[in-house]
């Protein structure tokens, strides 16, 4: 009979949700929040509710920093080499050739020629991707020849500064950097010509030992790790709880180790006040160092 028969139903194809692309969103560790990953990127990754900064690689940072169409790098073909064939679960050599792959950078610094609000100055940006930014021989040069570019051009040294510390595999290659580039800083204070470090998260070992804390003026994000050994090592070295936010920028900042906090999206305009409160004159039209 009708009543007991198997009614038939047109074939309709179900409704998929649409996939969501595994990278739309990103999570703020400090808040908990889920961020259009976009909407991130367009803020210099700050997130804007809990102003938690995520690591913002080189090419970025110069362009959050310099004037449009006025940035030129130099010695982008300086590389690292094993000198001292050094292996521990990998060799350095191997390290390296995935580093550069992954980064597309010849070595954990850029540096060049830019102007800030008309202002010319040596930039030297350092990329935490490669090798987690450490110093070795290559990186110890290029921030050198940055400062003596920058007594050449008689204009400021500004450095984003993100490491790890000194490049182990690189011995006492990497450790003479230190001097290296201090002795260059002490030639720039001898000119009168200002240095603007800005340390961001982490800036460790080696490079907070050297150049990181030699600036006229010492910038920080907020929050980040600023020490030479990190708080664990201290904490097994000393046997004892160590303070809230020990080593954090907040926490140097009440110890006088940085002289302001700036969250990133306000450090260019603040960096050129620094500047005209050094007084320094606005870039001639054209540079006398040549790419």
């Amino acid at each position: 009979m009708p009543f007991f028969s198997k009614p038939t139903y047109s074939t309709i194809s179900p409704v998929k949700k649409k996939d969501i692309p595994k990278d739309l969103y990103t999570r703020c560790p400090k808040s908990g929040e889920l961020v259009y990953t976009k909407e991130l990127e367009k803020n210099l990754m700050v997130v804007p509710k809990s102003g938690y900064h995520f690591p913002i690689w080189s090419d970025k940072r110069v362009e959050s920093l310099i004037d449009e169409g006025t940035w030129t790098e130099f010695d982008m073909e300086l590389e690292s080499k094993d000198l001292l064939n050094f292996k521990d679960t990998k060799a350095y050599a191997d390290r390296l050739k995935v580093y550069k792959k992954k980064t597309g950078l010849n070595e954990a610094v850029v540096c060049g020629l830019g102007q800030m609000g008309g202002i010319q100055v040596s930039l030297s940006v350092m990329d935490f991707r490669f090798g987690g930014a450490s110093m070795g021989s290559v990186v110890g040069e290029k921030i050198t020849r940055a400062i003596e570019r920058a007594l050449k051009e008689k204009c400021p040294v500004i450095i984003v500064c993100a490491s790890g510390g000194a490049r182990m595999q690189e011995g006492i290659y990497s450790l003479m950097q230190m001097a290296k580039t201090s002795a260059a800083l002490a030639k720039l204070k001898d000119a009168g010509l200002p240095f603007i470090p800005v340390l961001t998260n982490p800036t460790t070992g080696g490079v907070t030992a050297s150049f990181a804390t030699l600036g006229d003026v010492i910038l920080a994000e907020p929050e980040a790790l600023i020490c030479f050994a990190g708080p664990r090592v201290i904490k097994e070295g000393t046997n004892e709880e160590l303070p809230a936010g020990f080593q954090r920028t907040e926490f140097l900042l009440e110890r006088g180790l940085i002289d302001q906090i700036v969250p990133r999206g306000e450090m260019r305009d603040r960096i050129i006040n620094f500047l005209h409160v050094f007084h320094v004159k606005k870039a001639p039209e054209e540079s006398s160092v040549a790419s």
